[in-house]
């Protein structure tokens, strides 16, 4: 498997916003894209499997709550630690309830656009 090399700026801030979200909390890779403005759920899902490394990976979900099968049993012991609000089973497997956890970026640094208070108004 290639070693991944420098993350560049898109990767920098898709790390940044991660390492945001509270405990107990999950973003789609979605919403990771869109509080960055730019990108997409695609981009940042290469992005967090690439270069995760010390970012809380389990908080960040797939649009239906869930992750790929390689990293459930894992992100189980997470979510479960921080009380993360889980939904599923056996059959349908466990996942994140996007609809108790889901964070919407209150207060989060944006790069480039800094904290709330520091950006324009619409």
């Amino acid at each position: 498997m290639p070693v991944a090399g420098p993350p560049g700026e898109f990767a920098e801030d898709v790390l940044e916003v991660v390492h945001q979200v509270p405990a107990g909390r999950a973003v789609t890779y979605g919403d990771v894209a869109r509080l960055l403005g730019r990108g997409g759920a695609r981009q940042v899902g290469q992005t967090m499997s690439r270069y995760a490394g010390d970012a809380p990976w389990w908080r960040v979900v797939r649009a239906d709550g869930s992750l790929p099968d390689e990293l459930t049993a894992r992100a189980r012991q997470r979510w479960r630690a921080e009380a993360t609000p889980l939904v599923g089973g056996l059959v349908d497997g466990i996942r994140v309830d996007l609809a108790r956890a889901r964070w919407d970026g209150e207060g989060a640094w944006i790069p480039g656009e800094g904290l709330p208070h520091d950006r324009a108004a619409p």
